[in-house]
């Protein structure tokens, strides 16, 4: 599964409503994939909702140290595809990060994503949570 900004968050803070399924599927989950945008977000996101920096490091310490996890560093062919995706995909309000993410899914072969962001859903991929 790919993890998303959400996904992630739900995991690190304890107090989200989604944290204890976030927990069980990213324990269940066979492969676990995230990328480097995702984890660019995950630390804008925890210093918008004021959680504590030491604790957003340490979680995003053992993210990056984790072998079960792995981490795409996104680079420019990457970034043009997801460009080439939203150009192509106008009509819809997705983020770069979210494109990424499609284009990732999609050269991975992944269908369900740790994430509550109905966008997706609209691409044609699993949300496994809800907002």
């Amino acid at each position: 599964m790919l993890i998303d900004t959400s996904g992630w968050f739900c995991i690190f803070d304890v107090t989200q409503p989604g944290h204890d399924l976030a927990l069980r599927l990213y324990e269940g989950a066979r492969r676990r994939v995230t990328h480097s945008y995702v984890i660019a977000e995950f630390v804008a996101l925890s210093e918008a909702r004021k959680m504590l920096r030491s604790d957003m490091l340490t979680f995003l310490s053992n993210l990056l140290q984790d072998s079960e996890i792995s981490v795409f560093w996104v680079d420019e062919p990457t970034t043009q595809n997801a460009v080439d995706l939203l150009n192509r995909r106008a009509d819809k309000s997705w983020s770069l990060c979210d494109a990424v993410s499609f284009v990732l899914m999609d050269e991975f072969g992944l269908t369900d994503a740790l994430t509550t962001d109905h966008h997706f859903e609209q691409a044609g991929f699993v949300r496994l949570l809800t907002s």
